[in-house]
C-alpha cells in the first residue's frame, strides 16, 4: 500500500504530494538479532504451522550460509519464506 501526504495547495490549485515511508517494507527489510526475528516469525505464523525455536534458526543459519552473507543478520523479508519452506521437514526429522 502507498501511502500519500498532502503537502500544500497552491494559489493555482496545483498540490503538492509527499509519498510516504512504507513501514511495513522497512520493517521487513530491517536487520535484526535472531531472538527478534524468531518472535516476530512465531507471532505472525498461521496456527496449524509450526513454530520455529533457537536450536531450529540455528541449525537453518548453519546449512544456510549463503543467506547470511551480511554480517550474519536475519530479515524478515529475506528469511521468513526460506525459513517456512524449510522448517517442517527438519521438525519431522527430529521427531523420528
Amino acid at each position: 500500500m502507498v501511502r500519500y501526504a498532502l503537502l500544500h495547495t497552491s494559489f493555482y490549485g496545483i498540490i503538492s504530494v509527499m509519498k510516504l515511508p512504507d513501514l511495513d517494507r522497512e520493517r521487513s527489510e530491517k536487520k535484526i538479532s535472531p531472538a527478534d526475528f524468531l518472535k516476530s516469525y512465531n507471532e505472525n505464523l498461521p496456527e496449524a504451522f509450526p513454530q520455529a525455536s533457537s536450536a531450529l534458526l540455528s541449525e537453518f543459519k548453519k546449512e544456510n550460509p549463503n543467506l547470511f552473507k551480511d554480517n550474519g543478520a536475519w530479515s524478515l523479508d529475506q528469511h521468513r519464506k526460506k525459513v517456512m519452506d524449510w522448517l517442517p521437514a527438519h521438525i519431522k526429522n527430529r521427531s523420528n
